[in-house]
């Protein structure tokens, strides 16, 4: 059976994230997306942990469900209540979190995002006991800053269950990853070193996708997911991963990625990379971006200001790649790429987003279609046209057909996709060389 994850998110705790992102709203808003397990998020903040272990119970092993008492949602000030969902799933959490190590090694600073999966409470607690041991502030925000190696972390999550898992977090962008161009390492040994054999995942974040990583011979062993990251409800899911399991436990899924078993992992749901933040090379603060090589032509400098450019992720990618692009596909990882349903709708009826339009459009097609992800990948374009129109269903198609015309994002700045009109180009092609 088919089973949708999404393992990583961050609750209201996290600095810069929604204060509607409580477990009951999580719960419901998962299943209008469609995901099957959802992360807690943030398990190490002492306040968070508490709501974890009053408003979920045990289901299947390793895995929690939200108690009756809870399913009502519970959001404030602007927020909308999630859609009734045609023949809705229910929602399994996972207890995960993810930190932020700062550190000096080889003679430079390093700021690295790690994920961490535990299998029950007492593991996670084991993990805040030695945190809290070393005197690390988990109080201040949900995703705490620790002065720790990221090997460090791997070895305390190991210690406290074997079964716990670490993940480098969205390994590629620039200030806050294992490849960061900024703060990074040039492999995952050189991170781990010999405790590299234990990290059997990285996550690729909204800026690569499998066909970049592949790129990389040294991962063909590691596996590949894709998270939403999502500071806010209505951006859970915007990448995810499907597992094909039996049934569904925390060592089902878990084994899957230590075992490297391809066949139940049959595709990750992707952002287009482009869209991500650090995609392309360049320099905010001149609105100038550039292909790698252009970065490389350049010598890395900003053509408007002459100071250096935040190399991104296909930057990154292409000074650590022993293949050219057409290998990186051959060797990639499946994948499905989408744009969010609402994105799809606001550009069908010329309005934005969050318009109270898109989501009375949006509302209805969940209510008559099924979740967010059948929408994008299985309901029929006739089905759509049935209960839409031909313009809605159109533009699904043209997704998932990848007939789009995307503006890269970078140095901070998302991109921006259109499915019907061409985007005007930005000014770098034109300056002098």
């Amino acid at each position: 059976m088919r089973y949708i994850t999404d393992f990583h998110i961050h609750s209201r705790y996290s600095r810069a994230c929604s204060k509607n992102l409580t477990l009951s709203n999580l719960a419901a808003w998962a299943a209008v997306k469609g995901i099957d397990v959802l992360a807690t998020s943030d398990f190490t903040h002492p306040m968070w942990l508490k709501e974890i272990e009053e408003k979920l119970e045990p289901a299947e092993e390793g895995l929690f469900r939200l108690k009756k008492a809870y399913l009502k949602e519970d959001g404030e000030g602007n927020y909308e209540a999630a859609p009734k969902v045609l023949n809705a799933k229910p929602v399994r959490f996972v207890l995960a979190t993810e930190v932020s190590c700062i550190y000096k090694k080889n003679g430079r600073t390093r700021r690295l995002h790690l994920l961490i999966f535990a299998p029950s409470v007492v593991a996670a607690k084991k993990i805040i006991a030695s945190l809290e041991h070393l005197e690390c502030n988990l109080r201040s925000d949900g995703r705490p800053i620790l002065g720790l190696e990221g090997k460090e972390i791997l070895k305390i999550a190991l210690e406290a269950d074997s079964r716990c898992m670490v993940v480098p977090a969205h390994a590629w962008t620039p200030w806050f990853s294992v490849f960061g161009s900024e703060s990074g390492f040039d492999s995952l040994e050189e991170c781990f070193e010999e405790l590299t054999p234990h990290i059997h995942a990285i996550e690729t974040g909204l800026s690569s996708d499998p066909a970049m990583n592949g790129r990389l011979s040294k991962l063909d062993n590691v596996m590949l997911i894709s998270n939403s990251d999502a500071h806010g409800l209505r951006n859970l899911g915007r990448e995810a991963n499907v597992f094909e399991l039996e049934s569904p436990s925390y060592d089902a899924i878990m084994n899957v990625l230590r075992k490297k078993d391809r066949a139940r992992f049959p595709f990750t749901i992707e952002f287009f990379p482009e869209e991500g933040k650090y995609h392309v090379d360049g320099h905010r603060a001149c609105d100038f971006s550039c292909e790698p090589e252009e970065t490389v032509r350049r010598k890395g400098v900003c053509p408007k200001c002459a100071k250096p450019l935040t190399r991104g992720v296909l930057g990154r990618v292409y000074a650590l790649a022993d293949r050219d692009q057409a290998s990186g596909v051959t060797h990639a990882q499946p994948s499905k790429a989408i744009v969010p349903l609402e994105e799809i709708i606001g550009e069908t009826l010329g309005k934005g987003r969050v318009s109270k339009a898109v989501f009375v459009q949006y509302s209805a097609m969940i209510s008559t279609l099924g979740s967010e992800f059948d929408v994008l990948l299985n309901v029929s374009r006739e089905r759509i046209v049935s209960e839409t129109n031909e313009k809605i269903a159109e533009a699904i198609q043209r997704v998932r057909e990848g007939k789009l015309h995307i503006l890269p994002g970078y140095d901070g700045v998302y991109g921006t996709v259109r499915i019907f009109s061409e985007q005007k180009k930005k000014n770098q092609t034109q300056l002098e060389l």
